[in-house]
């Protein structure tokens, strides 16, 4: 192995970074590795809280290159595009070993686009999942674009396997951020009320994302249900923004019409570990997010969720799935208790960074061909 691997981690999303910031820690400090984070996506958005200043704070002596890929009238397309034109720039000025991406965004795909056709080895984490919607798309279309596969669980290599991908070249390590969720040492719910000027004893957390093959009639017609059905509730929640996809305008309409509702406490964006805190707290979720399915059921939070963003999911009985009427969804409200014995780890039961750092530390890893063969 040659002196200080250089492995670039790229992070677009309040999401993966927190799936990579595990793996980040685990090598920041080792002599044979040298970490380099690339940022952009929504991180440098103003709208969603600027949260590129919370890797710089976490990361201070990691060295971190920040690009902005996005206007906020962009397209998906165009963003994909826009990301490609400067990533490839940024990542022949680097050489790096190894990229490390994660999931289904398009500066993901964008990643493994720009490492394929430059021989450049990646690494995808969390492939192999199924889900639903243009999400599941660009995820597989990563996953064949891709060198090396972190992955979640045995579905999820099995998956991988019928795709036509490599056996050797798959490696279960669940999922990183389950390393985070199960430490002591997560901000106090007090902490995390007194830093967001969360009022309530009691909440639910509300987290819902675009679904980007719905034409805007419908979307329209979906939420018109689903927000008259939390009003409905009278219970209290805490509203977080959701991500930046094509449609995003029309959440925020329907958002912005609760800003002067004592119910609800709205907020862009959270730290990682402070919204771990949140949600573990919570009386549940509701949304379509995929922190309903994944880290809502580590912590044995009940999830309502809705429509067919989240359809293919592994689920637990924690998950109670709906389409969008109103008077099941405020029925499904009223049966949720706080009661969190139950819990499910279907994603991993921690230790990825630990696996992640042990894989790459073999001499054989490094000998991956970058060239793609199928079996």
């Amino acid at each position: 192995m040659k002196l200080k691997k250089k492995i670039v981690f790229l992070t677009g999303t309040r999401a993966d970074y927190g799936k990579l910031k595990s793996l980040i820690v685990s090598i920041k400090d080792n002599k044979n590795f040298e970490p380099i984070i690339i940022v952009t996506g929504m991180h440098l958005q103003k709208l969603y809280g600027s949260t590129y200043t919370e890797i710089q704070n976490d990361f201070a002596d990691v060295k971190i290159i920040k690009f902005n890929n996005q206007k906020s009238e962009d397209s998906m397309d165009l963003i994909l595009s826009n990301t490609i034109k400067k990533l490839s720039k940024i990542l022949k000025n680097i050489n790096p070993d190894l990229v490390l991406i994660h999931g289904d965004r398009v500066e993901t795909l964008a990643a493994s686009i720009c490492c394929n056709l430059n021989n450049i080895l990646i690494a995808h984490i969390e492939g192999g999942e199924v889900s639903g919607t243009v999400d599941e798309s660009i995820r597989h279309a990563t996953t064949k674009l891709s060198h090396i596969h972190l992955v979640s669980n045995m579905r999820a290599k099995n998956i991988l396997v019928r795709m036509g991908e490599i056996k050797s070249n798959i490696y279960i390590t669940g999922s990183p951020e389950v390393d985070i969720m199960i430490k002591s040492n997560l901000p106090s719910i007090e902490d995390v009320k007194s830093r967001y000027d969360i009022k309530f004893k009691n909440y639910a957390i509300f987290l819902f994302h675009p679904v980007t093959t719905l034409n805007k009639k419908i979307i329209n017609t979906q939420l018109k249900s689903l927000f008259k059905a939390i009003k409905e509730s009278s219970l209290n929640y805490v509203v977080i923004y959701p991500n930046n996809d094509t449609h995003s305008k029309i959440i925020f309409k329907y958002i912005n019409k609760l800003k002067k509702n004592k119910n609800f406490k709205i907020l862009p964006s959270l730290r990682f570990e402070y919204y771990l805190s949140l949600l573990k707290n919570s009386d549940f979720i509701i949304g379509n997010s995929s922190s309903g399915i994944r880290e809502a059921a580590v912590y044995g939070v009940y999830s309502i969720n809705l429509g067919d963003r989240q359809l293919n999911r592994i689920k637990s009985k924690l998950v109670n799935n709906l389409d969008f009427n109103e008077r099941k969804i405020l029925k499904a409200i009223k049966k949720i208790r706080k009661k969190k014995s139950t819990k499910a780890f279907n994603f991993g039961k921690g230790q990825s960074a630990k696996k992640f750092k042990k894989i790459i530390s073999k001499k054989n890893f490094w000998k991956t061909s970058v060239k793609k063969n199928f079996s």
